[in-house]
């Protein structure tokens, strides 16, 4: 994607179209941006049921400017009584190119076998990024093979970059949603790689 007037301007529509406290979004990820334009962007809206069966929604918005990827996250809170009203969280954070780590991208394609390259479109998309903030541990007890053995023999576990991790699915989401992804995927791939060093 080219950097133009109308992509910023395309953000702008994305976040509003969204209906998601625009205001309060536009202005977290203005402020994050600062006088740098925009050259590609993701704007991603969900709601989730937490225990309590309340529905919560929450946005991210990734943006990639010509030296950063800006990442903006809003949660809402539920009212915490009937004479208060929710609340919303927002986050933002802008990292430089040379700071990711990593970007993984995953497909999930329906029928591999009729997959047609360029064509195909996945059903399902989940892009990762890391930029070594926050890692995920997994640990699981250590085994020596033996099935009579009780003795200690401690964990072993795996330590991955987990920054962030995003979700679309067409099913949910729409196709433009897993095209604008895959989209994005790609540029912010060329970005770390051609200014990453």
């Amino acid at each position: 994607m080219r950097e133009t007037r109308a992509l910023t301007d395309g953000l702008r529509a994305a976040i509003e179209r969204s209906g998601y406290y625009p205001g309060l979004v536009s202005d977290a990820v203005a402020s994050a941006l600062g006088s740098e334009p925009v050259t590609a962007y993701v704007v991603h809206h969900d709601a989730i049921f937490d225990p309590g069966m309340e529905v919560r929604r929450h946005m991210t918005v990734l943006a990639l400017t010509p030296t950063r990827l800006v990442y903006s996250h809003t949660d809402e809170h539920p009212a915490e009584d009937s004479d208060s009203r929710p609340r919303a969280e927002t986050s933002t954070e802008a990292i430089r190119f040379g700071k990711i780590s990593s970007v993984a991208l995953s497909r999930v394609v329906p029928d591999p076998a009729a997959y047609v390259p360029g064509a195909t479109m996945p059903s399902e998309v989940m892009l990762t990024i890391g930029w070594n903030v926050l890692s995920h541990l997994e640990l699981e007890p250590a085994h020596c093979g033996d099935e009579s053995c009780d003795a200690d023999h401690g964990y072993l576990g795996t330590i991955t970059a987990d920054d962030l991790s995003l979700r679309v699915s067409s099913a949910a989401d729409g196709e433009d949603a897993v095209r604008q992804l895959l989209s994005f995927a790609r540029e912010l791939s060329d970005a770390t790689a051609v200014r990453g060093a």
